[in-house]
Parts: C-alpha cells; structure tokens; sequence
C-alpha cells in the first residue's frame, strides 16, 4: 500500500489563509470546470461556505460583497464566472495607497493636543463678555491639566497665559490677571481619582475584593 502525502513546502501558498486550503482547492476545482454554468453553480455554493466560515461579516455593511470580492482574490482573478457584483481588478489590490502628508496643523506645544487649538479658535469669535471669560479660563485650567499630564510636577499660572497668549496668536491676553487657575494637587487629585474610581468598577477588582473581604472572616 502506498499513500500520496502533501509536504506543506509542496503545497501552493494561501492567499487567505483565513479559509483554510480547502476553500482554495475548491475554488481551484471551481476555475477548472468545463461550463460556465458549472461555474456559477458551485463559485455561489462556495460563497456560501466562506460565509459560514466567517459568520462575523454578517455584522459588515454589504458581507456578501466582501465575500464575492475575497472569492475573486483567492482565484488570483481568474474565474469566469457571473458575480452580482462588479469584479474587482488585479491592478487596483496591488496598487500602492496614496502618501499621507503630515499634518500641518501640529500645536507648536503637542502636548496641549489639537483640540485645544480648536477651542482657542472658537473663543476668539465668540463676542467680548462674561461668557467669553468664562470660556477662556476653561480652557486655561483645561491646558494646566495638559500640561500636568505631560509633566507630573507643577506648573505656574503664568507659563500657562504665556502659552495661551502665544496660542491665540496674541489675541487672548491672561499675562496680567490677577485671577487664579485651579491648584495643580486638585487636578491632579480629580485625575487620580478618576483613575481609582475606574478600578473599583472594574468587575474583577470587585470580585476579588469580595473575596478577600470574606476571606478575612
């Protein structure tokens, strides 16, 4: 008696090895037969399969033309048979992604972030009031925050209504106030709160909380 084995470093490369090498070698059977109406017959029966094997694209927008799609690919674009979808091209899967410039739009100090910048810019179009200052020092007291997460010491008010100053192109002036912003041990006692009230909330730390509590009983 003699068996034929199959080394994997004879075997042909999977190109979704997702689906296993089953779904290639029918897919292949598949490229191979005679008619075209055999072909449509079993690629609609094979989607069917690569369906039940990836029951999670049932949650995706459109899974059946993703499965069609993924059909095409497997087959290295080389089946002829009718898809209810437009056949994707083997010149666009390979084709390179466009190059993403870098942003340009970097705060010159990153570690306020981006939407600091924005509120900046929405303060400077609100009308001089109550309002306005209200919101100016949020966002003051929101970048003393920033900076604190960014550096874990202190900082003073003043370093704060410089970079504010220099943010709002030297629109938004605090360099003189007399007002305060709020203690750097406050928010960073909100913050280290925050964090422990998370832990307690967390359903494990719960459990093993109340483990150990009836285990000192």
């Amino acid at each position: 008696m003699t068996f034929d084995l199959e080394y994997n470093s004879e075997r042909d490369h999977l190109i979704i090895p997702e689906y296993g090498r089953h779904i290639q070698k029918l897919i292949n059977h598949c490229i191979a037969l005679e008619t075209k109406e055999e072909r449509n017959i079993m690629a609609k029966a094979i989607v069917d399969v690569m369906g039940n094997l990836q029951p999670h694209l049932r949650d995706v927008p459109d899974f059946k033309h993703k499965l069609w799609d993924q059909l095409h690919i497997i087959a290295d674009f080389q089946l002829d048979a009718d898809s209810p979808y437009e056949i994707p091209s083997k010149e666009e899967l390979i084709e390179k992604p466009k190059k993403m410039d870098y942003p340009k739009s970097a705060s010159r100090y990153r570690y306020y972030g981006n939407n600091i910048q924005t509120m900046i810019n929405i303060a400077l179009t609100w009308e001089e009031g109550e309002k306005r200052e209200a919101l100016v020092f949020t966002i003051a007291n929101h970048m003393k925050k920033c900076y604190l997460n960014w550096n874990k010491d202190t900082v003073d008010d003043a370093v704060i209504f410089k970079h504010l100053y220099d943010l709002s192109d030297k629109e938004i002036d605090l360099r003189e106030s007399k007002e305060r912003l709020s203690e750097s041990k406050n928010l960073l006692r909100k913050r280290s709160s925050q964090g422990q009230s998370n832990h307690k909330n967390n359903p494990k730390v719960k459990s093993n909380y109340s483990n150990n509590k009836y285990r000192k009983k």
